[in-house]
Formats: structure tokens, C-alpha cells, sequence
């Protein structure tokens, strides 16, 4: 039996489409608001799309590695933090990155929601096969989700997405 999801909110990593071309994907889905990091090339691209009528979204920054914005609930006046990631495959970048996070989270006080690719593991329970987690890098990114405060939420669905096998 098939399941049907309405979200008011959804965010998409990895886009590799930008430009004309991602405006025409976006105009066929139920969302009619929308912030776009565009692609460097065939690369990266990162999207939030929501519908107006079910919450009010306000940039607050954005890099090629994220999208930091506030979520005003239109049934409520209850409003949030939404944070898109999709961090770089380099580690100097992602350096960049994590900082960044920790100023957004000494600058606001609100319930925050962080969701993305963040190309970084915390422990080798993440991981099946390839080379051992790198302990120095993991903790680097655990620090950084540390001093936000953040937990991890979990999630549904098949425990790893990607291997080298697609």
C-alpha cells in the first residue's frame, strides 16, 4: 500500500542542477517557496522548498554548503531554525563549515532542525566498508554538534544510501 506524504517543507542536497533548468523542476512540485544555492559547475546545489500557505520562510545565510533560514508556522505563531547542509567533499571546506554553524548557533536561541549531507561520520557504526573512520575528523564534527546542543533525531529507512556500487 502506497503512503502519502504531504510536506509543507522539503530539502533537497545534491541538486547537480541549477539555473533555468532547476526554476522548471521546481515549478512542477506542490511548493511555491523556495531558496536555491546554485551548482559550482555540475556540482553540489542545494535546495528549500516549502508551501506558503503552511509556513513562512526567511533567509537568514547562505554558502554553497548551507542554508540557514527561520520557519514561522502559519496555524501557530510557534517559529524555528532550519539549517540545509550539504557539506564538501574537502575537509578544508568543511572546516569552513562547521565554524559556521557554531556562529548560528551562539546567535540564536530557537528550536533548531539541521538536516542535510554533512560528508563526515561520527562513528564507524556510519560506515560499511572503504577506509576506517579518520577519530581526528570525527571529532571535529562532533565538537561542532556538540556545542550546538544538537541530538541526533535518527531516522527511517534503509541504513546506508550510498556505497561505491551506487
Amino acid at each position: 500500500m502506497a503512503v502519502n506524504h504531504l510536506p509543507s517543507i522539503m530539502v533537497i542536497t545534491e541538486t547537480r542542477v541549477g539555473g533555468s533548468r532547476a526554476e522548471k523542476i521546481i515549478e512542477g512540485l506542490p511548493f511555491d517557496g523556495f531558496i536555491i544555492i546554485e551548482t559550482i559547475g555540475y556540482a553540489g546545489g542545494l535546495w528549500i522548498l516549502w508551501k506558503k500557505e503552511d509556513v513562512d520562510i526567511k533567509l537568514l545565510s547562505a554558502t554553497e554548503q548551507e542554508i540557514h533560514a527561520t520557519v514561522k508556522v502559519c496555524a501557530s505563531n510557534f517559529s524555528w531554525l532550519i539549517s540545509a547542509i550539504y557539506a564538501s567533499p574537502r575537509l578544508a571546506e568543511r572546516r569552513i563549515l562547521w565554524s559556521n554553524i557554531e556562529e548560528v548557533g551562539q546567535l540564536h536561541n530557537l528550536p533548531w532542525l539541521m538536516i542535510g549531507d554533512f560528508n563526515e561520520v561520527l562513528s564507524g557504526e556510519d560506515k560499511f566498508g572503504g577506509n576506517h573512520i579518520n577519530l581526528n575528523r570525527a571529532l571535529e564534527f562532533k565538537s561542532c554538534l556538540d556545542s550546538c546542543n544538537f541530538v541526533d533525531l535518527g531516522f527511517a529507512g534503509p541504513k546506508y544510501t550510498w556505497t561505491n556500487k551506487r
